[in-house]
């Protein structure tokens, strides 16, 4: 690639790992975009140091689109290349994953390079911009959101390491922000008295992560949810993903706009783009 195409971006650290991404996935497996899609091509973008986050991807969202596609887009020419071997492993029947899987790897950056023009449904981007400056990533929404199909989905955010707190942003088509979901394992709240649901802090999307300070709204929102954990101790005894919902059933009759209760048990909450907003 000549330097007058050379992709929009830097190379990240690259750190990646099976199974760390499978909380997002499985919330774009059942977002309207992906299920209504004409044409759902889905790009990982920034997929790493191995192929695996875009074939758990693929994996996973092929259980309700046979017909998905993934893309993985990497900087790095020789993460690429790494991925390519692995894919050949894939289709020699040597690993877990689909030997029919529809998956492929190639070199581009925000600007989301795709071939024949075609413009994905869904871009889901992890752990990328966290490096990044919080200056850059409304530019780094814009570029992305740009090459969506109408209508289409970009999931921006972040995740520990081996994918037991992760928080994402959903924008659209004009890079808008919709929402912001944050999902844990509420299991390590059984072996830990101290736990609480701003251990999300840390692992926020970058445009929010400087923001968890005293006046801003996302502050609020994380205090608040810690309260609500702490008033429900009563309900222990009864399991964390029962209290964890009577914290949400709480948070809701208290005015908190929140979101798609059919997933709290599995440790989610989503709140819209204007409970969370940065206030400059």
């Amino acid at each position: 690639m000549s330097p007058r195409h050379a992709p929009t971006g830097h190379a990240t650290r690259g750190t990646t790992g099976t199974n760390r991404l499978r909380r997002v996935d499985r919330w774009i497996a059942r977002h309207p975009v992906l299920r209504r899609s004409p044409d759902p091509l889905v790009v990982d973008l920034g997929f790493g140091a191995s192929a695996v986050t875009a074939l758990e991807l693929e994996a996973r969202l092929a259980a309700v689109r046979d017909d998905v596609e993934v893309l993985g887009l990497e900087i790095d020419p020789d993460r690429v290349a790494h991925a390519d071997r692995q894919l050949e492993l894939v289709r020699d029947g040597r690993t877990p994953f689909s030997p029919d899987a529809r998956v492929s790897f190639a070199r581009g950056g925000f600007e989301v390079p795709v071939a024949s023009g075609r413009r994905p449904a869904v871009i889901r981007v992890m752990n990328v911009l966290r490096q990044y400056d919080e200056s850059e990533v409304a530019a780094a929404w814009a570029s992305m959101a740009a090459r969506l199909a109408p209508g289409g989905l970009l999931v921006e955010g972040t995740c520990d390491e081996i994918g037991r707190i992760c928080t994402w942003i959903a924008l659209d088509d004009d890079a808008a922000p919709r929402s912001l979901t944050v999902s844990l394992r509420l299991a390590a709240a059984s072996t830990d008295p101290e736990w609480r649901p701003s251990i999300a802090a840390e692992r926020l999307p970058k445009a929010l992560i400087h923001r968890n300070v005293p006046g801003e709204p996302v502050h609020a929102f994380l205090s608040a949810l810690d309260g609500e954990w702490v008033r429900q101790a009563a309900v222990a005894p009864f399991g964390p993903v029962h209290r964890w919902k009577r914290t949400l059933t709480e948070m809701a009759a208290a005015g908190w706009p929140l979101q798609e209760s059919s997933r709290w048990r599995l440790g989610e909450v989503t709140v819209p783009w204007r409970s969370v907003a940065p206030t400059t």
